[in-house]
């Protein structure tokens, strides 16, 4: 098993996909000995997993970490843990209604869409300055930057702090790395200790001067008496800067590389922009941003006749799963006119991600714009990929007109 799975190694990192057709004629599950997790690679079951109540993101809603045979984290890495053990992301319930909620109330439909000139705006200005240029680094000069300023945009965090942002998320989304390092966790240790200071300063603003942003309408969110304490707040607005523009950053840069190795494609959306909408959803299904979604086992379950105790960590592959034939025909073929495409990109069950229609804005807005007006684009070299396999991406996508 180890020989197939390798999150570790670059040229699996480059191209898994192989591993995963692999991993799922060998079975419905598969214990991984570096990670001690069972993989579960097909998308039948990675959907129903996603919903199903006898897992958790976490286990201390209900269990301790002795009880649940886990080692409790290091006290130096309170930090982290703090920031992170209260975002909805790494909460079950009742706290995980409890929030959702609240948040669902400020990140409404209706605060998305006014974001879309917004959005539109920022993606013109980046795209223009790639076109100007002649070219550059795709990741850097457009990928980036729109997901970056249009969450810091809804939080109302001032434009001259913003080039902080994407440092701290950087080092805080290294711990979600399978077996990450001390020198990993000690960085996201320090992001997380300076993220959530800076913002407990600006949420301690926002109080006596409310404005028209998220975390002057979170600290307003309110049902039945239910408020969001400020670490629930402080951990709510990192993690939508980190949900928020991982994904987008990553579907941008990696579709836009697929794009290129599918000239055929490229051209038809070249030729047709109103395939754009199925475009997006193919892209982010062909070449999954998040490869890995991780689940602890809270009751004993059975799959494929494999019977997973208590106290088990999953990792649902979500990389394989979109790329399952049986529910995709032709997996392997890019096709942007893909419409029956429930690709399990964003999640399912009561994690959905709550920023899908944010990200699906943005994404429909950079590549129209790259796709009007800068028509020309090539590749200029070949991507490096970061060697992250969780979140994965590349480290710079150069490109010319």
């Amino acid at each position: 098993m180890d020989a197939l799975f390798e999150p570790w190694s670059p040229a699996f990192v480059a191209d898994p996909y192989p591993a995963y057709e692999r991993l799922r004629a060998d079975g419905r599950v598969h214990w991984f000995e570096p990670t001690r997790q069972w993989l579960v690679p097909h998308y039948a079951d990675v959907s129903a997993l996603l919903r199903d109540r006898r897992l958790g993101r976490t286990y201390l809603h209900r269990f301790t970490h002795e009880e649940f045979g886990r080692t409790p984290p290091p006290p130096a890495h309170e930090p982290f843990h703090t920031l992170n053990d209260n975002g909805i992301l790494d909460l079950e319930a009742p706290d995980h209604t409890r929030i959702r909620r609240l948040v669902t109330k400020a990140f409404t439909p209706r605060t998305v869409a006014a974001l879309e000139p917004t959005v539109r705006r920022l993606a013109a200005e980046l795209v223009a300055g790639l076109t100007a240029a002649g070219g550059g680094d795709l990741l850097a000069d457009v990928a980036e930057p729109l997901p970056v300023a249009v969450i810091a945009e809804m939080l109302g965090i001032p434009e001259a702090d913003r080039r902080l942002l994407r440092p701290w998320s950087a080092d805080i989304c290294g711990m979600f790395e399978l077996n990450p390092s001390e020198e990993t966790a000690r960085k996201a240790v320090t992001a997380s200790t300076e993220f959530s200071g800076y913002l407990r300063t600006l949420i301690a603003e926002r109080r006596t001067d409310p404005g028209e942003d998220l975390i002057s309408a979170l600290i307003a969110a309110y049902d039945e008496g239910d408020r969001l304490s400020e670490q629930e707040m402080i951990s709510t607005c990192v993690l939508l800067l980190n949900a928020g523009h991982e994904a987008t950053v990553n579907t941008t840069a990696n579709g836009w590389w697929t794009l290129f190795r599918h000239p055929e494609q490229l051209a038809a959306l070249r030729a047709d922009h109103s395939l754009l909408p199925t475009a997006v959803e193919e892209l982010m299904r062909f070449d999954t941003p998040l490869q890995m979604f991780e689940r602890w086992v809270l009751d004993d379950i059975e799959i494929g006749g494999t019977v997973i105790p208590r106290g088990a960590e999953l990792a649902l592959l979500f990389g394989s799963a979109n790329r399952d034939p049986a529910r995709f025909p032709a997996p392997d073929t890019l096709d942007l006119s893909r419409t029956d495409n429930p690709h399990i990109t964003f999640g399912a069950g009561i994690h959905f991600c709550l920023g899908a229609p944010l990200a699906r804005l943005e994404l429909t807005a950079s590549f129209g714009e790259l796709l009007r007006e800068a028509p020309t684009m090539r590749l200029a070299g070949e991507p490096e990929w970061q060697p992250g396999y969780v979140i994965r991406g590349v480290h710079a996508l150069p490109v010319e007109l």
